[in-house]
């Protein structure tokens, strides 16, 4: 009489708990030409563009407010920023249940962007661990020196978890670094902690950084109906019922 049928291997994976989730793209080489030519009209005469370094975290050669009105920025919020964050939005509201989900439903919020700037980034400089206002931030590459490479810290985008990262304990995903590459954007919650490593050697480093916020709409008033009731009618039982949510 044959036996069972021996085991097979043991099925095992390895699952992400409470992961944080960040948006990476890549602009197209027109868009990414245009902006790279408005800032360096920018540095060249400074004086078009506000200062911005007096409100932010960087310790940087520069960092200067961006035009809104500039046709490629228009371009980059329209097609790329705020796409982006509505698809951030949807990646993540969309995984919880309906009823879960609050005011982050498709024609219930409106997306705006609040800030953008130029951050100029020389040997030495560093953006220390700081997070951002709104509601979503991002950054995108515009140049980066040849010698920021995989292969070291030096002028890497660091993104930090809820705890220091510590190997000896296994707490590896307290640390992703991201290195720069021209295009390459990431959106990701204004929460979120973040921080750029000083690099060494020649050239500058070039990036956009912006803020963006959602804001859920007012629901449209409802027209409840005005008649009077009927004689001998008690008004509990005639006046409309009141519905849920909009």
């Amino acid at each position: 009489m044959a036996g069972p049928p021996p085991d097979g291997p043991v099925r095992m994976e390895v699952q992400s708990l409470f992961p944080r989730y960040l948006l990476q793209g890549q602009l197209p080489p027109s868009l990414l030409q245009g902006l790279h030519q408005l800032a360096t009209a920018l540095l060249e005469h400074p004086e078009l563009a506000p200062d911005a370094s007096a409100k932010l975290a960087g310790q940087l050669a520069q960092q200067r407010e961006l035009p809104p009105d500039h046709p490629a920025v228009q371009q980059l919020c329209q097609t790329v920023i705020l796409p982006g964050c509505e698809r951030w939005i949807r990646h993540v509201i969309d995984q919880q249940p309906p009823q879960g989900r609050g005011p982050w439903t498709p024609g219930r919020y409106g997306l705006q962007m609040i800030d953008l700037w130029l951050n100029v980034q020389r040997a030495g400089d560093y953006n220390p661990t700081h997070t951002h206002g709104g509601s979503f931030s991002g950054v995108l590459f515009l140049q980066v020196p040849p010698q920021i490479s995989a292969e070291r810290f030096d002028g890497q985008l660091c993104f930090h978890g809820p705890e220091e990262w510590h190997i000896q304990s296994f707490r590896t995903g307290m640390a992703h670094y991201v290195l720069p590459v021209p295009g390459d954007f990431y959106v990701f919650p204004a929460w979120q902690p973040h921080s750029v490593a000083p690099f060494r050697g020649e050239g500058e480093r070039w990036s956009l950084a912006f803020n963006v916020v959602a804001v859920p709409q007012q629901p449209r008033p409802v027209t409840l109906p005005t008649a009077a009731p009927a004689a001998n009618v008690s008004l509990s039982s005639s006046r409309p019922r009141p519905g849920g949510f909009l």
